[in-house]
């Protein structure tokens, strides 16, 4: 079987491309940041409006919303190779959780009265969180309308006035993240029981997919902008990217990155149709994600020297979200072990 994007997949990745690269440029992410960049004041919620608004007025917030409900009612196929783009721009906002997680947890699991959740999500109208167990740290919290928290098999959904949010410090300050506290009750219960249970796996390997998908992306743009400075940054008198350990050293990275890509693929594949061994797929992308990510990251900062180590200098976006992704849902470690308790299950 092979995972390759389609010729309509691939011409709305590439709209995504064009679109986040003019609405979420660097100094878009530089915005974001909560803590001051350099000599740039802080002060931003982890959010790039200009490019929130153009998604959801392609399509893309509601590419897992059913038609009904005003989406495109499309699959984990089409919308994973979309967050690969956001994590090419480095986009802060809560794609993944809201458009991906959230929406197809409604949509498998509200019932009928998810509809016009559904359809505000597709919209941009609302920005829905999804929360899972001793992972308390959620990205733009403070901008949530909604919050699926996931507790013990169960699914409740929350109001803002439901938690209590308090900003936490991260290595990646546009992420905004906030810790968040909120007590289980019968009255906010989305999903329980058998369905609960189910609600909840499903939901938290699509966060892991998601988180890999824009781990591909990070990774493929780290290799662009070392390539890049590669070319362009000569040593006694010629561009460092002829010396061969360095051509070395990005073929390798490049290589991580490539491997990764159809591993994510087919964990979308899984998960769209329902292959019971999903769960090990989403691991097996994860954990090759994650690993790619961070060696593509060591090497694009080696290959741009000390300028790699200045926060004036766009690289340490890439690297930073790199780094906080690689170990949210789950880390490289946990991942292969997921895969070998499911292979001696």
């Amino acid at each position: 079987m092979r995972f390759a994007l389609t010729e309509d997949q691939t011409d709305f990745r590439d709209a995504v491309r064009g679109l986040l690269a003019d609405t979420c440029p660097p100094e878009a992410v530089r915005a974001a940041w909560r803590e001051q960049v350099g000599e740039v004041p802080g002060g931003g919620d982890g959010r790039v409006r200009a490019a929130w608004d153009a998604l959801a007025e392609m399509g893309v917030l509601g590419v897992m919303v059913p038609e009904s409900a005003g989406g495109l009612g499309m699959t984990d196929e089409d919308v994973v190779p979309l967050l690969v783009e956001c994590g090419r721009a480095a986009l802060p906002d809560p794609v993944s959780s809201s458009a991906y997680v959230a929406a197809g947890l409604l949509r498998d699991h509200g019932g009928q009265g998810a509809s016009g959740l559904l359809g505000r999500i597709a919209d941009g109208s609302a920005t829905v969180l999804v929360g899972f167990p001793g992972s308390g740290f959620l990205t733009a919290a403070a901008s949530a309308d909604v919050f699926l928290m996931c507790d013990r098999g169960e699914v409740h959904e929350l109001t803002p006035a439901d938690v209590t949010l308090s900003p936490v410090e991260s290595v990646d300050g546009a992420r905004a993240l906030c810790s968040v506290e909120w007590e289980p009750s019968d009255t906010t219960v989305l999903v329980g029981g058998p369905d609960g249970s189910i609600a909840v796996t499903q939901a938290f390997d699509r966060a892991a997919l998601g988180a890999a998908a824009q781990l591909v992306g990070l990774g493929e743009r780290m290799v662009d902008m070392a390539v890049q400075y590669a070319s362009e940054r000569k040593q006694f008198g010629v561009a460092i990217g002829t010396f061969q350990a360095v051509k070395h050293h990005l073929a390798d990275a490049a290589l991580a990155v490539a491997f990764a890509q159809p591993l994510v693929l087919r964990a979308a594949n899984s998960l769209a149709h329902g292959d019971p061994d999903a769960p090990v797929h989403v691991s097996m992308a994860k954990a090759r994600a994650s690993e790619a990510a961070v060696a593509v990251s060591e090497a694009a900062l080696q290959c741009h020297g000390a300028i790699g180590y200045t926060v004036e200098y766009d690289l340490h976006f890439f690297m930073k979200r790199a780094w906080a992704l690689a170990a949210r849902y789950g880390d490289a470690d946990f991942h292969r072990d997921r895969v070998r308790l499911a292979l001696l299950s």
